[in-house]
């Protein structure tokens, strides 16, 4: 497996730092939430894109990709009742998926539970039929600039679309387009009502990432959700993606999460190809 962390774990990091850790730690990736370079990514220009890109690759690292992704500007909604900030919404996952592949990624996780949520007098039935509307057009988008889109189910205490891995299979399955996947997190797995071996053997057909953290929403090592089920079902599906560490609790600091994660998937995983 290939191994990277998510930099907003990193609090009040420039890019450089976090790629001087991640390098340090082991890692062969960073994925990006793009809040943490800035509130809005139309005001990142096309030469600072290229100087950021360039930090990871001096630094020997990837851009996996971008996560995290509607959480400024605020009050963006993909599912709101106004169809202006329904559209303006998608209007800036565009934008992301621009920003996504000037950096050299090709991922962009969906997750942003309560961006997306059904709000009240909506039925699941229209947010759903909408959503398969609006991502098939983003994952077109996303086929012109070589970036996957990777819808992420989250548990119910985060949202109430999509929160689990079969209500994302079959969304996948919905939208039909090669540019839109889906991706597992564990702490959701954790949640779900499938063991998660079986959700990552009945996911496999369209699993595009993974993240790995631990049910207590730390890095993976730091609780006692046991990673070698885990590690054995994705050798078993055959996954090559990235294992991307996201932890949620950021307490232990960035050093020690960085460096505890990979420790600890390394000890489960083997070292990274």
């Amino acid at each position: 497996m290939k191994f990277a962390m998510c930099n907003e774990f990193c609090e009040g990091w420039d890019l450089e730092s976090v790629c001087e850790l991640a390098a340090r730690a082991g890692y062969q990736g960073v994925e990006i939430a793009p809040f943490t370079l800035a509130d809005s990514v139309e005001d990142i220009t096309y030469q600072r894109r290229q100087q950021l890109r360039r930090v990871a690759e001096d630094a020997g690292l990837q851009v996996v990709g971008l996560h995290w992704l509607l959480g400024k500007p605020e009050g963006l909604h993909l599912n709101s009742p106004d169809p202006n900030l329904r559209r303006r919404t998608a209007d800036y996952l565009r934008a992301e998926i621009d920003l996504c592949s000037d950096l050299g990624g090709s991922k962009l996780v969906i997750g942003s539970p309560k961006q997306r949520n059904v709000p009240p007098g909506q039925s699941y039935r229209q947010v759903w039929e909408r959503s398969v509307e609006v991502f098939r057009k983003l994952a077109e988008h996303g086929r012109r600039r070589d970036v996957m889109l990777c819808i992420e189910p989250l548990g119910a205490d985060e949202t109430n679309f999509i929160h689990t891995a079969a209500q994302a299979r079959s969304l996948v399955r919905d939208v039909h387009h090669p540019n839109f996947r889906m991706m597992l997190d564990v702490k959701a797995m954790v949640q779900d009502n499938e063991p998660i071996p079986e959700i990552i053997r009945r996911s496999a057909p369209y699993l595009e990432h993974f993240h790995a953290n631990d049910a207590n929403r730390e890095g993976p090592g730091f609780g006692d959700t046991d990673f070698e089920p885990i590690a054995r079902a994705l050798r078993e599906v055959g996954y090559e993606g990235f294992i991307s560490v996201e932890a949620l609790d950021f307490s232990a600091g960035a050093e020690k999460i960085a460096r505890k994660s990979i420790e600890y998937l390394i000890s489960v995983f083997g070292q990274p190809y």
